[in-house]
């Protein structure tokens, strides 16, 4: 006969450390390698629950004193353009889409740290070498795209996203693009471009990353409709910001075995026994 057997990662904790998005507070994540013939079906699944991919680690916010963090993903059959990010649409019309192999290059890299000055000198990528960035891009197990956004006039590169191809939507693990091009609401028109990805591929879903309430460099997501966040151990439809303000959720994680043992696992085929 044949069985399937759950696949078992070792989860581990991350020490404590200054929290990017939340001033006065500490981050701490849980996470798990993402590596071997599994991978695809883990990531698969732990992106289904909240977690995120970074190169070959899947994480997910396990705070011990705050729940803000919350994994927001767009119900692409719901999402609705709003006037403003109609207009984002037209502002970037000149722009075409290529999508490539996960393989970094100079001009993607100079755009990068074009952008990480402009946006995020203070952040915890600002240091971020070449070669750093390059294993940011290629090291990934699973099925990934660079994702670039060039000028039809003279193909000027003006955006990037590394973009993971997930079986049920498409995740937009990291977007930078060129600083003077904000005016045009670039960062808006990258998300509505995944949307049509997502749509053209037959996904149903656009995976945004984390949503903070209370942080103004997360705020943008809440202005897309079909919102969802993963709150409770479950996906969440976002109607109104203020429902899931930071107000409405424990200041304290379950345990760490807690959340561990609640965590569901695939399974994968095994062999005769």
């Amino acid at each position: 006969m044949r069985h399937s057997l759950p696949i078992v990662p070792q989860f581990y904790v991350t020490a404590p450390q200054p929290c990017p998005y939340l001033e006065g507070r500490l981050e701490r994540k849980l996470f798990t390698a993402l590596q071997g013939d599994n991978a695809t079906a883990l990531n698969d699944s732990l992106s289904q629950q909240g977690f995120r991919r970074s190169q070959n680690v899947l994480y997910r916010p396990s705070c011990t004193d705050c729940n803000a963090c919350m994994s927001a993903r767009i119900d692409v059959s719901k999402f609705t353009a709003t006037k403003s990010q109609r207009r984002a649409a037209r502002r970037n019309t000149h722009l075409k889409r290529r999508a490539t192999s996960p393989w970094a290059t100079e001009e993607q890299f100079d755009l990068f740290r074009r952008y990480l000055d402009s946006r995020h000198a203070e952040g915890g990528m600002a240091d971020m070498d070449v070669f750093e960035f390059a294993a940011m891009i290629e090291e990934t197990p699973i099925r990934s795209r660079v994702v670039e956004y060039s000028d039809q006039d003279n193909d000027q590169l003006i955006g990037v996203c590394l973009t993971d191809v997930l079986e049920d939507g498409v995740s937009m693990v990291y977007s930078f693009y060129d600083p003077k091009m904000s005016r045009t609401s670039l960062g808006t028109f990258l998300i509505l471009d995944h949307i049509e990805i997502a749509r053209e591929a037959g996904l149903p879903y656009v995976y945004l990353g984390y949503w903070v309430p209370g942080s103004q460099k997360m705020g943008y997501k809440a202005k897309f409709s079909g919102l969802e966040v993963f709150v409770g151990g479950r996906w969440q439809p976002m109607s109104d910001p203020e429902e899931f303000s930071e107000d409405h959720h424990p200041l304290s994680s379950p345990p760490i075995a807690e959340q561990v043992a609640n965590i569901a696992l695939p399974e994968v085929r095994g062999r005769k026994v």
